[in-house]
């Protein structure tokens, strides 16, 4: 009686375990790879929707949540028909020769992301702890190569454990900034209509964030039908900008003062006063960089050194963190061009690039190819 009893109960967490990888985990990874270079500074929200107005800023981030998940849906299915776990294999199923040019365009943007992540941990370790910058951008580096060298499976369980801190925190920073000017909120939020570039920005947003997706690809191989890809997919957006448009609302309370901010985070920790608090969300955004990082580097390694039709290559040991800690260091040297610009117009002259070359391909192409398979 008893062992059955232990039977059952293991049968249920290993299906509890299942669904979790199948439906919510690809979600999650979105979220770690997306927020350092989507909103961890706040700059990114300033940037593409808060200029749009409070009420253009928020319509945006919805849209670009819709786009997320329809992107994601199609892209989750695509990936589980045609085993594509890694982006070499994915952009060469969706879109033949041209799939280079989708890899020089995410190179291109995984150094603008490094850069970013390199200088927000720089400023964190100054502005924070009062630690040289450099201590900051060695930290990173330090922890990304840890994470790469313990492969896809230590990946998916630290970045679960953290998204689920994450939440924690932005929901009491919410909840600290609502209860501090939450008056505010509402009053700024009802002062201006909405302009006519929301859904344009929205669009934006969603273009060149979605360009990370190559390292959500390695989670696929958890799903085992189509309603499990759709289902993941359509989660894949709120789970990831739910602490974005949390921190959105927070922002709104100081429009549009908050505007010229380099770092609207730092800002709204000084209003709050509390150093203990300030210290836990810069540790956590600390670690959303780490994920960010980790993230995009591992889709490159995967991409190297990953399966070929059901092999594996051979690579000593020592290459995955070597990769990570070299494409770290060359980010770091694009940081000097300063996190506004970086944000500013990096990111949006890639935005073109991916709605190109991969956005519209797979709602269109890709849906076909699926249906068509």
């Amino acid at each position: 009686m008893a062992r059955r009893t232990r039977a059952g109960y293991d049968r249920a967490m290993n299906t509890s375990a299942s669904w979790f990888r199948r439906l919510l985990l690809p979600g999650f990874v979105f979220q770690s790879v997306v927020i350092a270079g989507g909103y961890g500074t706040g700059r990114e929200l300033v940037e593409f929707f808060l200029t749009q107005g409070p009420v253009g800023g928020l319509l945006a981030l919805v849209a670009s949540m819709v786009v997320f998940s329809l992107v994601c849906m199609a892209t989750f299915e695509f990936a589980r028909v045609f085993r594509a776990h890694d982006y070499r294999h994915f952009f060469r199923e969706l879109l033949g020769p041209g799939w280079v040019v989708f890899e020089a365009a995410y190179v291109v943007l995984l150094l603008l992301i490094l850069a970013v992540v390199a200088a927000a941990s720089g400023s964190i370790a100054v502005e924070t702890f009062g630690l040289p910058y450099a201590v900051g951008v060695a930290a990173v580096m330090m922890a990304v190569g840890a994470l790469v060298f313990g492969g896809s499976a230590l990946i998916e369980r630290v970045f679960s454990v953290w998204s689920a801190v994450l939440y924690g925190v932005y929901l009491v920073f919410f909840a600290w900034c609502f209860h501090r000017f939450g008056g505010v909120m509402e009053t700024v939020l009802t002062s201006e209509p909405a302009g006519s570039g929301w859904a344009w920005a929205g669009l934006r947003y969603a273009g060149y964030n979605l360009a990370v997706i190559p390292a959500v690809l390695v989670t696929v191989r958890h799903q085992t039908s189509r309603a499990d890809s759709l289902v993941a997919g359509a989660l894949a957006g709120p789970i990831a900008m739910i602490p974005g448009l949390l921190f959105y609302f927070a922002m709104v309370g100081q429009y549009p003062g908050i505007l010229d901010d380099t770092v609207p985070a730092n800002t709204l920790l000084e209003i709050l006063g509390s150093r203990a608090f300030q210290i836990v969300f810069q540790v956590v955004l600390f670690g959303t960089l780490i994920e960010t990082g980790t993230g995009l580097i591992h889709a490159v390694n995967e991409r190297l050194f990953g399966d070929v039709e059901g092999e594996p290559r051979p690579a000593p040991s020592w290459a995955r963190p070597a990769v990570g800690v070299g494409l770290l260091l060359a980010g770091a040297a694009v940081s000097r061009f300063g996190l506004i610009n970086l944000i500013a117009k990096g990111y949006g002259q890639l935005t073109f690039v991916f709605i190109a070359v991969y956005v519209i391909p797979v709602l269109t192409w890709g849906v076909w190819k699926v249906r068509r398979r």
